[in-house]
């Protein structure tokens, strides 16, 4: 099992990563044979033990490829070559070849095995793309509905109380530079609670003060790698959807704690709430567009960074607020701040 592991840590970047050479070594010693040759289909990526020429792997590759299952052969001086289909998403994508005196099952399996670690491989591609690609749509997509009211407070501030007109300005630019940062996927809890308490600064002013804001985060979650813009928009949604359609004073709150090895975020305000059949329909993406944009989007991402269990939680109903959960790993693989 430890092997096995080892094995898709070695393949956890694909046949042309940097762990390939290793990858190779490690199923030499697996299967106890002379020689492994790791191929795509164009020929060797990687091999350890005996060489074999590029004729010899091309005339096994071509038997392999063009009937899609396992091929032996021998060689000019009697060895023994065995190869098996390697296969990423069920497509072929390359062969195993073992040399010496390869136990077929051994082969098959090892080839098996191979294919799972590059289908795992891909799978983490996919969702990085996938997570890459969804941050860059919600940085295209800042509102301008609160661009406009921000600068129409610092606006109507400057003449009435021109300092406080000019630290929301000096908010704002520190809002719009986090927002646009291009430092990386991944920011670390204590980012995301900057940035949160600087739009919920400039939110209160235009509320005049009638937003109410409390703020409680462990110690021990705010140097954990979270998604870049996770949190800032769950806090600006309910504000849009929950707090500015009600009357009078409106709370909202950010927590966040450690549960065993996760991370839990929780956003909750007391505004005007949702059904709870339009909150599914919001994380589906398929809720009114002004609104879903910014759920749909967080929820996409966590769940292609961290897989599909690991998804926004919403808890709502009509007149009775909303409590948006994030619950993720303290620790993954690849996750890191920048």
């Amino acid at each position: 099992m430890r092997q096995v592991h080892a094995l898709g840590l070695d393949l956890r970047d694909g046949l042309h990563g940097r762990g390939v050479g290793t990858a190779a070594k490690r199923l030499r010693r697996m299967l106890g044979v002379d020689g492994i040759v790791l191929a795509d289909l164009d020929g060797t990526v990687s091999s350890h033990g005996r060489r074999l020429t590029a004729d010899d792997v091309q005339a096994v590759l071509s038997q392999v490829f063009e009937y899609g299952g396992c091929a032996r052969t021998r060689l000019s001086d009697g060895t023994e070559l065995y190869a098996c289909p390697l296969t990423v998403a069920d497509d072929l994508s390359g062969a195993l070849l073992a040399t010496g005196e390869p136990a077929e099952a051994d082969v098959e399996a090892a080839a098996s095995l191979v294919s799972d670690c590059l289908d795992h491989a891909a799978l983490r591609r996919a969702r990085a793309r996938i997570a890459s690609a969804n941050l860059r749509t919600l940085r295209a997509q800042i509102s301008p509905h609160f661009v406009h009211n921000a600068l129409a407070v610092i606006s109507a501030l400057v003449r009435t109380d021109p300092d406080r007109a000019r630290h929301l300005l000096s908010d704002f630019a520190d809002y719009l530079r986090y927002g646009f940062s291009e430092k990386g996927d991944y920011a670390t809890v204590a980012d995301e609670l900057e940035a949160v308490q600087t739009y919920l600064e400039l939110q209160r002013a235009r509320f005049h003060d009638r937003l109410d804001i409390t703020v409680r985060m462990a110690p021990e979650v705010l140097p954990v790698a979270i998604p870049f813009l996770v949190v800032q928009p769950i806090v600006e949604n309910a504000v849009r959807h929950g707090l500015e359609r009600k009357e009078g004073q409106g709370h909202i709150g950010v927590s966040g704690y450690g549960e065993g090895p996760l991370c839990v975020i929780e956003i909750e305000d007391d505004g005007v709430g949702m059904h709870p059949d339009l909150a599914r329909s919001l994380l589906a993406g398929t809720g009114p567009e002004a609104q879903g944009v910014g759920l749909a989007n967080v929820d996409q991402r966590l769940r292609a960074v961290y897989g599909p269990e690991y998804g926004l939680v919403i808890e709502t109903g009509l007149g009775e607020g909303t409590k948006v959960t994030v619950r993720i790993p303290r620790f993954m693989r690849g996750v890191v701040a920048q």
